[in-house]
């Protein structure tokens, strides 16, 4: 017997509840992991209120973890007991001690990455990777706008665009924030709640805008990172923490030959090459010092309702990870 948060019906943390589960012995082709260390994302709490209904109930959430294989299944190859692991999934069940995973979905983690920095970032390492290299291949000399600077794939997506050479503009809400994003890679940033980020943008590029914008805002941003773009611009609209963005008349892009993307992680992890591909390129920058995961704050697995109030609260002071 083994245990997992289960959610039976949708609402606030008080439906994360830790129930025993039974598993028994791995299917051809899926491995037996037990877990070290399980990331905590907005994304699950999206999935827990009901927002996201694409956990069906009763549900095991969570979308990433890192553990140790406890057993392999039939047709199997590249994996054994006691193999160190990490994996993101779009099909849930991380919230758990244990669990039969898929091997294709399996990376094995290299000495010198700790369990707990891969789990609680891993989802978002994956994130930055793809906005930087599939999404848009950023070269060194671009200049580029990303909003919410200072927030979980803000703060990579900073270090990633400043180690390929770009210029790194940066929103934030406050100057605590601010201070934040510099460390990271942003020299300059803007407070987006005292001043138009359009006006600082064209100051600060001297009119001439921004090659690329990284959009995790959405409504209230959308029509001014058009506005800041350079003719033949890059808007990259990969969330809605401010609502879901309006329709779009095509017709507005021609003005500057503008291109808009809204990518989907896990559209980008279908292929199994590709997945590992990125999983080793993401490790390579952990292990480099490119990508710095900041501080892991653990919480035990059956405290999970704590895990999304403290997250929810915004006062987690740095990345959350549930403990088994």
């Amino acid at each position: 017997m083994t245990e997992a948060i289960i959610i039976r019906d949708y609402g606030g943390s008080d439906v994360l509840k830790l129930e025993p589960i039974e598993l028994g012995a791995p299917e051809p082709g899926s491995l037996r992991v037990r877990h070290t260390a399980i990331g905590v994302n907005y994304h699950d709490v999206y999935v827990r209120s009901g927002l996201y209904k694409t956990l069906g109930l009763p549900g095991i959430p969570g979308c990433e973890a890192t553990g140790v294989i406890e057993s392999v299944g039939a047709d199997v190859s590249g994996f054994q007991m006691g193999d160190r692991i990490a994996y993101v999934t779009g099909s849930y069940g991380a919230y758990a001690s244990h669990r039969m995973l898929p091997a294709s979905l399996a990376m094995p983690l290299p000495d010198g990455v700790t369990d707990e920095v891969v789990a609680s970032n891993l989802l978002r390492a994956m994130t930055v990777e793809m906005l930087t290299d599939q999404v848009c291949q950023i070269e060194a000399g671009m200049t580029v706008l990303v909003h919410a600077a200072a927030g979980g794939v803000g703060k990579m997506l900073c270090q990633v665009l400043a180690s390929l050479g770009a210029t790194v503009i940066g929103t934030v809400g406050s100057s605590e924030k601010a201070q934040i994003a510099q460390e990271n890679g942003c020299p300059h940033t803007i407070l987006y709640r005292t001043v138009a980020f359009q006006d600082a943008v064209s100051d600060i590029t001297s009119g001439a805008g921004v090659d690329v914008v990284y959009d995790s805002v959405g409504a209230d941003t959308f029509a001014g990172s058009l506005e800041v773009l350079k003719m033949c611009g890059h808007l990259v609209n990969f969330g809605q923490s401010s609502g879901p963005v309006a329709p779009l008349a095509i017709a507005t892009l021609a003005a500057k030959s503008l291109t808009v993307s809204r990518p989907i992680l896990f559209h980008y992890l279908r292929d199994p090459v590709q997945y590992q591909a990125m999983a080793a390129r993401v490790f390579d920058k952990f292990q480099s010092g490119v990508l710095n995961a900041g501080i892991q704050t653990p919480i035990p697995l059956k405290d999970a309702a704590k895990a999304h109030d403290t997250l929810e609260s915004m006062t987690g002071g740095g990345s959350l990870i549930l403990i088994p």
